[in-house]
């Protein structure tokens, strides 16, 4: 008789919001996970790292709304495990920092479940250090206390020790305490805390949407009030507000508040997302393109068995080279079959593509497209020669024709095929509704074509693109994306990602930095 699997319950602390801030452990249970169950202020960008297939619960946890109770909650995390799942119970910050994961670990082992406490990074330490405020000090403050700014409210009377906490001269930070913001300015004064205290609120800690505003005692109430500030919000009471004038070096980043959308595929955004955060941008990923195999590999084999009559070889994407070199393997060859054929690569991205596989691409034009690679063949002896050119299934035919004309032999063999993605895409078309994109990057004709068909056309595509800066990676893509009337206003210098970036940062009016990807 077969065992039965025992599932467990990892509950993971998934940091203040940055997805970059989640820890490795947290983003390797994750990547096990059969269910997720996720609140509010875990960042859903979080969520890629499970796999497709697993169960995702939205569970809420927000001060406003519908959402299933506490009790629910505990009961689906011991269902699941007894159905032998691993389950992520992934939430805002710490776990055990005001997150009442104490209350489900104490259920978990009532029940007899398994689990493991991930702790997360708090956003009572990671929001104020975001906002230029290092919650001690060496000579402003040398103790912090962490404190609930929404307590219980079936307690009789309030655990908080209002003279204590009024009376020393360190940091206060409040979690959760917008709604109480009154109430906890008005008992910190009454208990002789000065009304001149500085006093930060910051909303979203962290993320590109971060709103930091900066008082008194006496003034945050109205100042809140009038910037109609929502949860949710850290509070930082205390000297050390000062040194937000001084240290306030994310919301300095020149793309700070930008929301930025990623057509890219999936697998290939992660350069895009780290370069756009790096600057302080919030990458917003929504593949237009899915790559998948080609419907026959019988062209590729052929190639791949014929690999010593070509005397050249051109890669003209990174997907060309890893899908190329990936059926090689599988075909009991490897890069020493391509010794004595020379190698030309389409841009210098594709070229440390193909150094991966240890070979080194003995052509990379100056102009990173098809032109730019006839122009760099032409200066070589190319009459009667055979070239090999693995690529898309639907490519532009421009390469092959004029390389042809030139008395080459040529063979194109399809090694991917770019396809529409079945994932949904409600997410970011919700954003772009509701103005919270800034700017849609496309790095390749497919993108653009996907992302309009994605949409149901050109006119919903133009409607949801109003008032957001498209950026092209190069003249090709610009021109797809101007046929269907999208207005593009950014477009680099030559056909990279970084340069891509760098003119999205110049469009802006900010500094290109040189530790930018960093």
């Amino acid at each position: 008789m077969e065992k039965r699997r025992i599932g467990k319950v990892y509950l993971v602390g998934a940091g203040p919001g940055d997805p970059k801030l989640l820890t490795l452990r947290g983003k390797e249970c994750l990547e096990q996970a059969d269910v997720v169950l996720y609140d509010y202020l875990a960042n859903p960008a979080l969520l890629s790292h499970a796999p497709a297939c697993a169960e995702r619960l939205y569970v809420g946890r927000r001060g406003k709304g519908k959402y299933p109770p506490q009790e629910e909650i505990t009961r689906v995390l011991i269902e699941r495990a007894r159905q032998g799942k691993v389950v992520v119970r992934l939430k805002g910050g710490d776990p055990f920092v005001f997150g009442r994961g104490g209350e489900e670990a104490e259920a978990l082992a009532g029940a007899g479940i398994e689990f493991e406490v991930v702790p997360g990074v708090t956003a009572a330490i990671a929001a104020p250090a975001y906002a230029g405020i290092p919650v001690t000090h060496r000579t402003l403050a040398s103790t912090v206390t962490v404190v609930t700014g929404h307590e219980d409210a079936d307690k009789s009377s309030t655990a908080l020790n209002w003279p204590k906490l009024a009376g020393g001269d360190g940091t206060l930070v409040f979690l959760m305490g917008m709604k109480n913001l009154p109430m906890i300015v008005t008992n910190l004064m009454a208990e002789g805390r000065p009304a001149g205290t500085p006093v930060a609120i910051i909303r979203w800690g962290t993320r590109a949407s971060q709103r930091t505003i900066v008082g008194t005692l006496a003034t945050i109430v109205e100042l809140a009030n009038a910037a109609r500030l929502e949860p949710p919000t850290v509070i930082v009471v205390g000297d050390v507000v000062r040194m937000r004038a001084q240290l306030n070096w994310f919301e300095q980043r020149p793309l700070f508040g930008k929301r930025v959308l990623m057509t890219r595929p999936k697998e290939q955004a992660g350069e895009l997302a780290g370069l756009l955060a790096a600057y302080g941008a919030e990458p917003v990923e929504a593949p237009t393109i899915h790559i998948a195999p080609p419907d026959d590999w019988t062209p590729v084999d052929r190639a791949i068995e014929a690999i010593g009559s070509y005397d050249w070889v051109v890669f003209t994407s990174v997907n060309g080279v890893s899908r190329f070199m990936g059926r090689q393997r599988e075909r009991g060859q490897d890069a020493r079959a391509l010794a004595g054929r020379r190698i030309c690569c389409i841009g210098p991205r594709t070229a440390q593509e193909v150094e991966r596989y240890g070979v080194k691409a003995d052509l990379v034009p100056d102009d990173y497209q098809a032109e730019g690679v006839l122009a760099a063949l032409a200066a070589h002896k190319i009459a009667h020669a055979r070239i090999l050119i693995p690529r898309a299934e639907v490519a532009r035919e421009l390469l092959p024709e004029e390389l042809r004309a030139m008395g080459a032999q040529v063979d194109v063999v399809s090694v991917y095929k770019t396809v529409v993605p079945q994932e949904a895409v409600e997410d970011w078309r919700r954003q772009l509704a509701e103005g919270l994109i800034q700017v849609a990057t496309f790095t390749s004709s497919s993108t653009v074509q996907n992302f309009v068909a994605l949409l149901g056309g050109a006119d919903e595509a133009r409607r949801l693109l109003h008032g957001v800066s498209v950026a092209c990676i190069g003249p090709i893509t610009a021109k797809t994306a101007e046929g269907y009337g999208l207005a593009v206003s950014i477009m680099p210098g030559e056909n990279t990602v970084p340069a891509l970036v760098e003119a999205i940062v110049h469009y802006y009016g900010g500094r290109v930095e040189a530790t930018a990807s960093c």
